[in-house]
C-alpha cells in the first residue's frame, strides 16, 4: 500500500533488540501517536523474527509499516520516538500534498546562502536529527562510495527528488543573485538627487552657451556647443538611468495587502502581476505607494463580491484582482484591475445628487459620472467600515497623481469588472521638450506627446473666429484645439501664420494653437511656488539660456480643457 499516495504519513518503524531491556514498550508509541492523529493502517513485520528455539523473550524483534493521518510537523512526529531514538529506526515520509507544500517554503526562504540540508531542515522535510545521521554515515564512507548529500538522502528515502532538486534550485538562484549584487553600489539617494540638480544646471548653462555661440556667428564654437551639447544630453540620460527602478518590488508588496484584506472581508481573491520589469522614476515609484494601495484595497472592498454572489452569476467563486504596468508614448501606465462588479452608474448618480454634486437636470456621460468617485467626501458605501464608508481617500488619490503630473481614468463594464488606470510621466526632473511661442511668451510641451505640427489654415481660422468653432478636420479625423492665446489671455494680436501642435496622450489627440514653433529644448523642470500651483494647465516652468522663463505645460489639462470647450460648441451647435 503506497500510503504517500493516499494523502497519510508513511512511518516505517524497526525496534531494536535491546528495546524491552530499556524499559520501553513498542506499543505505547503506537497508543501515543493516536493521540496526536489517526492510525489509518498497520503492517507488523516478521522478517526479523527468528526461529522459535532461537527466540530471547527479553529481545524485540518488532518491525512496523504504518499509514499515519496527522496535521503534526515532520520534527513533531519524530520527536514521539525520543526516547528510543539511538535504538529504533524510523523512517518518515510525508504525504503527496505535503511535498508541493515544502517546495512552495523553499521558494519562499530569504535569499542568504545555505547549505543543501539546512534548506530542507528549514522547510520541514528533513529533521535535524536526520540530517546530522546522514552525515555521519556519508563521513565514515571511503571518499571513492561517498555520494552528493542530496543524492543520499533521496537513496535513504527520507526526502523526496523533488524537493532535493527545488532546494538545489533555490541554492542556485541565491547564488546568482549574490553574485548579481556585487556589481552594484549603495548610493544615498540624496546624493543622486544631487547629482541630478547638477544634470539640470548643466543643460541650463549649456543653453545659455550655445545661444551666445550662435549669435556670435562663430563657425567653430558653434561646432564646439554642438558637441558640448551631445555629451551633456548623453550625461543626462545616463543620470536619469540611475534614478529608474523595477515597479515589480513595489507590486510584490501587495500579495500581502491582498491576503490580509481578504481575510479580513472573508472573500476568496488571487492577485495577478505582470509588467514587474517596467521601470520608472525612483521619486514616483515612492510617491505612487499609498495611491496604489487604497485603488487595490477599494476594489477587493467595493469591486469583488462575496463567493456566493459571484457563484450565482456564473462565475468563479474567487476573484481576481490585476496589477499591470506598461510604457505608451513616453509615460508609464498602471493599472489596477478587478473581475467585480463593475461600478454602479445610478447609485453613484443618485448618490451625487443627493450631496448637491450634480442637478436632476444634468446631463453627464458614463466617464463623467464614474469620475464622480473623485469629489471629497463621495462614497457609496452603505455603513461605514474599516476599509471604506468614510468618503476620504479617491479624491486623495486623485490629488496625489496629479501632484505626479499624472491622470486617472476609469473603464467599468457591468457585472465583469472595473479598471483604474493611472498614466504618468517616467521621470519628474529633466525631459525632452518642445519649445512654443505666444505673444512675448514662451511654453514647453512634452516632446514625446508631440505627433505633428500643421499650420492653421486662413479658412479654419476665420472659421473659428465667426463660428466660434475649436475643431477642425484634420484628414478625416476630427480634432479639437485650444488657443494658448485665448487661454492664457496673452495681449496683442496675433500673428498672420499661425501653427497646430499636435498633441496625444492616453490615445486621445488635441491641438495647441500658437504664435510660432521655436524647436526642441531640452526642459529641467522646477516646480512652481505656492502661489500658483492652482493655476490650470501649467505643472512647472524651465529656465531658457536666454535667463527667460518658460512654462511647461500640464497636457493631460489642457486636452480635458480642449474636449470640454468642444464638446460645449457642438452642444450649442445641435441645439
Amino acid at each position: 500500500m503506497n500510503t504517500v499516495e493516499t494523502g497519510c504519513w508513511h512511518l516505517s518503524l524497526r525496534f531494536g533488540p535491546d528495546t524491552f531491556r530499556s524499559g520501553m514498550d513498542p506499543f505505547s508509541f503506537l497508543r501515543y501517536m493516536n493521540t496526536m492523529g489517526k492510525i489509518v493502517h498497520l503492517v507488523t513485520i516478521t522478517q526479523g523474527l527468528p526461529a522459535l528455539e532461537e527466540i530471547d523473550a527479553e529481545s524485540c524483534y518488532l518491525g512496523f509499516e504504518i499509514s499515519y493521518e496527522s496535521q503534526a510537523s515532520k520534527v513533531e512526529i519524530e520527536s514521539i520516538f525520543d526516547f528510543v531514538r539511538d535504538d529504533c529506526e524510523v523512517h518518515i515520509l510525508p504525504p503527496h500534498g505535503q511535498i508541493q507544500h515544502y517546495i512552495d517554503l523553499i521558494e519562499r526562504l530569504s535569499n542568504e546562502e545555505m547549505k543543501l540540508g539546512e534548506i530542507l531542515v528549514k522547510c520541514g522535510t528533513l529533521t535535524p536529527n536526520e540530517l546530522e545521521a546522514a552525515l555521519a554515515k556519508q563521513a565514515d564512507l571511503p571518499a571513492v562510495d561517498k555520494q552528493p548529500i542530496g543524492q543520499a538522502l533521496v537513496n535513504e528515502q527520507l526526502v523526496q527528488p523533488a524537493v532535493v532538486n527545488a532546494a538545489l534550485e533555490k541554492q542556485r538562484q541565491v547564488k546568482e543573485t549574490k553574485n548579481s549584487e556585487s556589481n552594484f553600489i549603495r548610493i544615498d539617494a540624496n546624493k543622486l538627487d544631487e547629482l541630478i540638480n547638477l544634470v539640470g544646471e548643466l543643460i541650463i548653462a549649456g543653453a545659455g552657451a550655445t545661444l551666445i555661440a550662435n549669435k556670435s556667428g562663430d563657425s567653430a564654437m558653434n561646432e564646439a556647443t554642438s558637441n558640448i551639447a551631445t555629451l551633456v544630453e548623453q550625461v543626462r540620460d545616463s543620470a536619469l538611468a540611475l534614478r529608474m527602478v523595477q515597479i515589480g518590488a513595489t507590486f510584490s508588496r501587495f500579495n500581502r495587502v491582498v491576503r490580509d484584506v481578504s481575510k479580513e472581508l472573508g472573500k476568496d481573491i488571487r492577485l495577478e502581476i505582470s509588467g514587474e520589469e517596467t521601470e520608472l522614476d525612483k521619486t514616483v515609484v515612492e510617491k505612487i505607494s499609498d495611491p496604489l494601495t487604497h485603488l487595490v484595497r477599494n476594489s477587493m472592498d467595493h469591486g469583488i463580491e462575496s463567493a456566493e454572489a459571484r457563484v450565482a452569476k456564473g462565475k468563479p467563486a474567487y476573484g481576481t484582482l490585476k496589477l499591470n504596468a506598461f510604457h505608451d508614448s513616453g509615460s508609464i501606465v498602471i493599472e489596477v484591475s478587478d473581475d467585480g462588479a463593475g461600478l454602479n452608474r445610478d447609485k453613484i448618480l443618485a448618490k451625487a445628487i443627493d450631496k448637491g454634486l450634480v442637478s436632476p437636470d444634468q446631463s453627464l456621460s458614463d466617464k463623467e459620472i464614474y469620475n464622480l468617485i473623485f469629489e471629497a467626501g463621495f462614497s457609496t458605501a452603505d455603513a461605514v467600515s474599516n476599509l471604506s464608508g468614510r468618503g476620504v481617500g479617491m479624491d486623495v488619490v486623485k490629488r496625489n497623481i496629479q501632484a505626479l503630473r499624472g491622470t486617472i481614468d476609469i473603464q467599468s463594464t457591468p457585472g465583469l469588472g472595473c479598471t483604474m488606470s493611472i498614466r504618468l510621466p517616467l521621470t519628474l526632473a529633466i525631459i525632452d521638450g518642445f519649445l512654443v511661442g505666444v505673444a512675448d511668451s514662451s511654453y514647453v510641451v512634452p516632446l514625446d506627446m508631440v505627433v505633428e505640427c500643421i499650420e492653421l489654415s486662413t479658412e479654419d481660422y476665420e472659421s473659428s473666429v465667426s463660428d466660434k468653432r475649436n475643431f477642425i478636420n484634420l484628414r478625416g479625423e476630427v480634432l479639437p484645439y485650444l488657443k494658448l492665446r485665448q487661454e492664457f489671455e496673452c495681449k496683442g494680436e496675433p500673428p498672420a501664420r499661425q501653427n497646430i501642435v499636435v498633441m496625444q496622450y492616453a490615445n486621445q489627440k488635441v491641438g495647441l494653437v500658437v504664435d510660432k514653433l521655436i524647436g526642441e529644448f531640452q526642459t529641467v523642470i522646477k516646480p512652481l511656488g505656492k502661489v500658483f500651483e492652482h493655476v490650470k494647465g501649467i505643472g512647472g516652468f524651465t529656465i531658457l539660456g536666454s535667463g527667460s522663463v518658460a512654462l511647461v505645460l500640464d497636457v493631460p489639462r489642457m486636452m480635458q480643457l480642449a474636449n470640454r470647450e468642444s464638446t460645449k460648441e457642438q452642444a450649442l451647435a445641435e441645439s
